[in-house]
This record gives C-alpha cells, structure tokens and sequence, in this order.
C-alpha cells in the first residue's frame, strides 16, 4: 500500500491512528509513574535506576523537573520541628545524633551546601 493511495477520511485508518496514539499515550504515563516513583526512594537507588536510562531521555521525554519537584518536596513546614538524625563525625570517632543535640537546650544550626 502506497501513501499516496491511502485514504485518509476512511474509519479503519483513523481508529488506528488512535489506537497508536492511545498506546503511546499510555506508555508515557507508566514511564512517568515509574520514574516518580524511583525519585522517592533513596538516592543510591534512584541513581542505580537513573544510570540505566541511556542519556538525556528522562529529561527530553519526560516532565522531569517537575516530578522531582513533586517527588522531593518532603512534608516539613517553616516552623516544624526537624526530624531526627544520626551523622558520622568528621574525624570518624563515632557518632551524632540531633535528639542527644537538643537534649542539652542550646541551639543547633544546620547548614547544607558544599564548600569546594
């Protein structure tokens, strides 16, 4: 069949046409759903993912940003108390954890954000 001879007005042409459109439709939200997903696990297992997908097409097929934006958001408020933690000390002599740091009524600054 030539695409010179196809006609474009008949049903049969038109109904696939949105049937592809539909599957394609369709395989783009589950990629979404999945790649939302992944972006609330962990960060090693989101990378472990991320590092399968073959360059930019997270980025170029998908709305990424704004799942990320939705998926990493988190629940805490202005105001909120912060959760809980336990980080390695520096020199690796053991460990701290924010309750025991509270505990002791001073306050406690956190910063994040790279110095190099």
């Amino acid at each position: 069949m030539r695409l010179a001879n196809l006609n474009w007005k008949s049903k049969a042409v038109w109904k696939k046409i949105i049937g592809i459109l539909c599957v394609v439709a369709l395989f783009w939200v589950a990629g979404c759903v999945y790649l939302y997903t992944v972006m609330r696990r962990p960060p090693e297992r989101f990378a472990s993912v991320m590092a399968r997908i073959p360059g930019p097409v997270p980025f170029l097929v998908f709305p990424f940003e704004s799942l990320w934006l939705r998926a990493r958001s988190g629940v805490l408020h202005t105001g909120d108390s912060a959760p809980d933690f336990t980080l390695t000390r520096l020199d690796k002599s053991g460990q701290v954890q924010l309750s025991s740091l509270m505990a002791q009524r001073r306050p406690v600054v956190l910063i994040f954000g790279s110095y190099t």
